[in-house]
């Protein structure tokens, strides 16, 4: 007897063969002539039908279009036709969604005449959008015009809506034309795949031609079309309804006549399809009919032979990946790579069992080592997954006066103060994440006799293969700090916002420098091209976050940013607030190129770093002008000056980016 697997394989032939039997039957006994016709005809039904929800959605896109610019409009605007146009032209990009666009005031003067985005005269409006427009306002709703024009080439359709008041008054309208065979209306490719046998048709109730396969019928009549001059003649005594969606189909002389509406612009969709040209698949059908039976037939055998191939590759695959285990890994003398499946694969499961416990070994050496490392760290290090304390450094835990015992395996929330503490150090760990791969913040941190730890948390994230969050903390202690911070003397040198070094601060700090930098002149122990590297750093388009945003955004950007830039500068200089967006940074013994080269870091970095503000994330960038103070510079002013310069000829330049000028001597300046 055949083993269970040749078995399985057997009966699914079988199977397919009865299949490729029953579906030839069941082609045989429904392949009907009439069948096909009714097919046939339901399909080109559908089709005008789905061409003329088509026109209409593209109307009714047209038509929301000119409601979003109509929303940008506001009654001052109308006062002042420049603005207006630069409006337009600048802060709304739906307009150039229209080939013209026209607006006019209560008044009955036309304001504004846009020609494919070009300012032209009022005078040279045609007559017929004027009436249009007047139209609108009189009637005080939006309107979509019959065909403009005579010529295929000039045709046109026009869109309009009035523009109101908070009142309920009209105090304007505005306008937009497109031509007929744009893109947003009627593209020639509407009528492609051109067939002798079949053509789409659409036409006004009025019997005008707007789209034709045969480009020199547009804007000709129905009425010199064979066939359909009588299907319309027909529609028009009995005074049919246009809607969307409902198609008909009518025989008028041998020829399939498919009929369906688009109501807003009063247009109808027709496909003329010649009968003897529809009904042709049926010339020998029965014919096809056993042709088609065979190659089922043909093609279940196929299917039968690869649902063998299909069963058997599971089992397959095994085989292979057991061979390649055991060749890559050690081939055991007991198991050579000809053995049955049931060797090879049971030898395979020995070897990775043994490999496994291998690197469980390996695993726990490394874990000992690490431990080792935190013991022996002077900073305090904490190993974080998924919000419970996994590993703390030695430093760590006298910090915080626990014993590793106590604190791991312990959540994270139980070392803050309060919960507000924890849940903000959780949204920036995953914001940090997402942004920058990192985080930082001063928090309140428990000490275990109850007393509070103001420290600094520095910590960078990671995702293991079970996608479980892991993050490394690196503590500062900030209390020193945080007592400087509550005194007058910094408040008075400090940014309240930022916590950065305010302008009078960065100034005395920065004369200090130039001091220190011309007693290591004279003493020779500045390196060749070495000196005070200035940054003036200006945040890009800041008042738009402002105007978008909020002020309370803007404040939220500043605080960010200033501490992702204390941070990229922490190791290399420090950084202080001038000034509104205007920030500063300061590198001691720097040559240029690479004050260059960490100022281009900073840029980069924070065009990677993404703001999220309730929801709404925004790329930020910064311009940036670097000058380096030579060893002889005494005054701040040009100094300063020369890098604000450079810092404007960054912005001037395109914005995000780094220049480098040298400093001007005070004539000069």
């Amino acid at each position: 007897m055949p083993g269970p697997l040749v078995r399985r394989m057997m009966l699914i032939a079988l199977l397919c063969v009865a299949l490729a039997g029953g579906l030839a039957a069941w082609v045989i006994s429904h392949a009907s002539g009439e069948e096909m016709t009714e097919r046939l005809v339901r399909q080109q039904t559908d089709e005008v039908e789905l061409v003329a929800r088509l026109l209409a959605s593209k109307v009714e896109q047209s038509q929301k279009v000119l409601g979003t610019v109509a929303e940008g409009i506001t009654p001052q605007m109308l006062q002042s036709p420049s603005l207006l146009e630069w409006v337009l032209k600048q802060g709304l990009p739906a307009v150039r969604f229209f080939d013209a666009m026209e607006i006019a005031r209560a008044d009955g003067r036309l304001i504004l005449n846009l020609q494919s985005g070009k300012m032209e005269p009022a005078a040279s409006v045609d007559m017929d959008e004027r009436d249009i427009l007047l139209r609108t306002m009189v009637q005080g709703k939006p309107l979509v015009s019959g065909v403009l024009g005579t010529a295929a080439a000039s045709a046109r359709v026009m869109f309009t809506l009035p523009l109101v008041a908070d009142d309920g008054k009209v105090v304007g309208v505005v306008g937009g034309v497109l031509r007929l065979q744009s893109q947003g209306l009627l593209p020639h490719s509407l009528g492609l795949p051109a067939r002798d046998d079949s053509r789409l048709i659409v036409f006004t109730s009025d019997g005008v031609i707007l789209s034709h396969p045969q480009l020199e019928r547009v804007m000709g009549n129905v009425r010199s079309e064979p066939g359909l001059d009588k299907a319309y003649a027909q529609w028009r005594s009995e005074l049919k309804p246009i809607s969307t969606g409902r198609g008909d189909t009518v025989v008028v002389q041998d020829r399939l006549i498919s009929m369906a509406g688009v109501p807003m612009p009063q247009w109808w969709v027709a496909r003329v399809t010649e009968s003897h040209a529809l009904l042709a698949p049926l010339h020998g059908t029965h014919r096809s009919i056993w042709w088609t039976a065979a190659a089922c037939v043909t093609a279940v055998g196929l299917l039968a032979m690869l649902a063998m191939a299909w069963v058997a590759a599971p089992l397959t695959r095994l085989h292979r990946r057991a061979q390649s285990i055991l060749l890559t890994q050690g081939l055991p003398d007991s198991q050579p790579p000809t053995s049955a499946e049931s060797d090879l694969l049971s030898g395979a499961l020995d070897h990775l069992e043994a490999q496994q416990l291998h690197h469980g070994h390996q695993a726990e050496f490394s874990r000992l080592q690490l431990q080792g490392i935190l013991e022996q760290a002077p900073v305090g290090i904490v190993i974080t997954r998924n919000d419970q304390l996994e590993l703390l450094s030695q430093q760590a835990s006298l910090m915080l006066g626990f014993s590793r015992a106590e604190l791991e395996g312990q959540l994270v929330k139980r070392l803050f103060a309060d919960e507000a503490q924890f849940e903000t150090l959780e949204r920036q760990m995953r914001e940090g994440a997402i942004t920058r791969g990192g985080y930082e913040g001063e928090f309140a941190l428990r000490r275990k006799d109850g007393s509070l730890l103001w420290a600094r948390v520095l910590g960078r994230m990671a995702f293991d293969r079970t996608s479980a969050m892991a993050a490394v903390w690196v503590l500062e202690d900030m209390a020193t700090t945080h007592e400087e911070r509550h005194s007058p003397q910094w408040s008075r040198s400090h940014d309240a916002l930022t916590n950065l070094p305010n302008r009078t601060a960065f100034l005395e700090r920065l004369k200090a420098q130039l001091v220190r930098n011309a007693e290591l002149a004279r003493a020779e122990q500045l390196s060749a091209g070495s000196g005070v590297a200035l940054l003036f750093i200006d945040v890009d388009h800041f008042t738009l976050v402002n105007d978008r945003l909020g002020h309370e955004a803007g404040d939220m950007l500043l605080k960010q940013f200033s501490s992702l830039l204390e941070e990229l500068v922490r190791h290399v200089g420090w950084a202080a607030r001038l000034g509104g967006d205007e920030f500063a940074v300061v590198l001691p013994d720097c040559t240029a190129a690479r004050a260059e080269m960490i100022a281009e870091h900073i840029r980069a970095s924070v065009e990677e770093w993404e703001f999220v503000y309730e929801g709404e994330a925004s790329i930020t960038t910064v311009s940036i002008g670097i000058v380096v103070a030579p060893a002889d510079l005494e005054e701040v002013t040009p100094w300063l000056r020369a890098a604000d310069m450079a810092c404007y000829y960054a912005k001037r330049a395109g914005r995000n980016r780094v220049v480098v000028r040298e400093v001007a001597d005070k004539a000069s300046a």
